[in-house]
């Protein structure tokens, strides 16, 4: 089969991973890494391609397909592997080695306007994510000029909701199950000292 060919057949492809696999540990290990990219995010896009195949969504890019299928019961299965693949390559790039720390500073600042402290700003997405009932995720948005944190249930994200996703935490039990058990709150604390990528949220930002 030739490259045009496979274009055609599976026009969305894995992202790849901007660190390699063992690059979180030991916050997050490589054998979660492999199973939750390796085996969770690839499988969205390849249901996503079977889903969109011969369908007047087979050659629109993910956010099109995202916006086009949005609220529509009868489109459901078609959203939430695309959102879940959009999702997940958004979290992989709110994370990184050595993160945590202090954000840069006109982030810093409009988080300070936003929640009073950098502390206050961490306990909300701690908060939103332990207050997310079964899976889910947390977020830091911009929601017109103000910083807010949300969180979404399943599949949702905020740009549905006219909001900037500038960062977050996947709560799914599989993105923590295999290190931390049924330790949420000890997984969402690691990430939110260890690793989350405030030069991430920063750009997001703009």
């Amino acid at each position: 089969m030739n490259k045009d060919n496979t274009a055609a057949v599976s026009p969305h492809a894995l992202p790849p991973l901007p660190y390699p696999d063992n690059a979180l540990a030991p916050v997050i290990s490589a054998n979660t890494l492999g199973f939750h990219y390796g085996k969770h995010h690839r499988g969205y896009v390849d249901n996503l391609n079977k889903l969109v195949a011969g369908t007047a969504f087979a050659d629109l890019p993910l956010l099109k397909i995202m916006s086009e299928t949005a609220g529509k019961a009868d489109k459901a299965t078609i959203f939430n592997n695309a959102a879940q693949i959009w999702n997940h390559t958004f979290y992989w790039n709110s994370l990184r080695a050595a993160g945590g720390g202090q954000p840069p500073a006109r982030l810093k600042e409009k988080i300070e306007a936003s929640f009073g402290t950098l502390d206050a700003c961490r306990e909300e997405l701690a908060a939103a994510a332990m207050a997310q009932f079964g899976s889910g995720w947390a977020w830091l948005v911009l929601d017109g000029g103000t910083l807010k944190v949300v969180k979404t249930a399943n599949a949702e994200l905020p740009m549905t909701a006219g909001r900037k996703p500038l960062v977050t935490i996947d709560v799914w039990e599989h993105a923590y199950y295999l290190d931390y058990q049924n330790r949420r709150l000890d997984y969402v604390h690691a990430v939110l000292d260890k690793l989350i990528n405030w030069d991430f949220a920063a750009e997001n930002l703009g």
